[in-house]
């Protein structure tokens, strides 16, 4: 999750639907519990119904934090087109800590995620944008918390990692990954996504991989196999151009493919079938 997209004062706009996809695919993680500032509740089934007509017909909606993991839960028992994810976002956890509600908040976490259609621990991760020094060693703790989880569930793990990649990759090779380990919104650059790979990770791409100023994160798509690429909102954020800084929706993701395939140098068709075969791999039959 982005707390913020910069965007180019895009914010009130609402973008128009994109053409169709060829072939299906997942929005591999997006927040249908958040609104953005001065804007009403997402309408879920609407959003549902937008999404699927532009042939984006599988959903993750991540919650990640109390509320939003709960709201995950009621949403995927009432639309099959959707799967879920619940933790506690990296910047949650010192929050909690500090009121002495983080062992409580865990406890109920555990029991959200034994949901069956929650197919996802996340996003957990590391948020050194957000997250002072002092949040550090308990941003820390707690992704070590959410592995251990993934692990002891055998469902997959989604990272968020906002300025921290070196003590991401460290953690995960110390605790050992889960054997279905994503990088949502993947920020690195091309050593970091070579080293993902290796590693067995997939590689999720947002609208950013879209942004005139992102070459560094298009290189590192470049170097991404096909059956490691996932895609993404982050809804509300992470708008894909040419509609950055409006408000973000799952209806967006062919824009973000398009472009992906271009700088894949694959047929769109493709890297849809693509998408579609890893994001069930990673989280099963919907």
């Amino acid at each position: 999750m982005a707390k913020a997209d910069p965007g180019t004062g895009g914010h009130g706009r609402v973008p128009t639907a994109p053409d169709p996809l060829p072939i299906a695919v997942v929005d591999n993680h997006t927040h249908l519990d958040i609104a953005r500032d001065g804007e009403p509740a997402v309408d879920v089934a609407a959003a549902v119904a937008q999404a699927k007509a532009v042939g984006v017909d599988r959903l993750v909606q991540i919650g990640c934090d109390l509320p939003g993991a709960r709201f995950t839960v009621d949403m995927v028992e009432r639309h099959p087109a959707m799967l879920g994810g619940v933790a506690l976002h990296p910047n949650e956890a010192p929050r909690l800590a500090e009121t002495g509600q983080l062992d409580a908040a865990y406890a109920e976490i555990e029991e959200l995620a034994a949901h069956p259609r929650v197919r996802v621990i996340g996003e957990t991760g590391l948020d050194y944008y957000r997250t002072g020094p002092d949040g550090v060693g308990v941003q820390q703790d707690s992704f070590r918390w959410h592995i251990d989880l993934a692990k002891r569930t055998g469902k997959a793990l989604q990272i968020h990692d906002r300025d921290a990649h070196e003590d991401v990759l460290r953690i995960l090779e110390e605790e050992g990954a889960p054997e279905k380990t994503v990088l949502h919104c993947f920020s690195g650059d091309v050593g970091m996504a070579r080293t993902c790979v290796d590693r067995g990770y997939y590689l999720s791409f947002a609208g950013t991989v879209t942004f005139k100023n992102a070459r560094g994160l298009r290189d590192a798509l470049s170097v991404t196999p096909l059956e490691r690429v996932l895609v993404e909102t982050d809804a509300p954020y992470l708008t894909p151009a040419p509609w950055r800084g409006a408000t973000n929706a799952p209806y967006l993701v062919p824009l973000t493919v398009r472009s992906m395939a271009g700088v894949l140098g694959v047929a769109v068709p493709t890297l849809c079938q693509a998408i579609s075969a890893n994001s069930e791999a990673v989280y099963g039959p919907w």
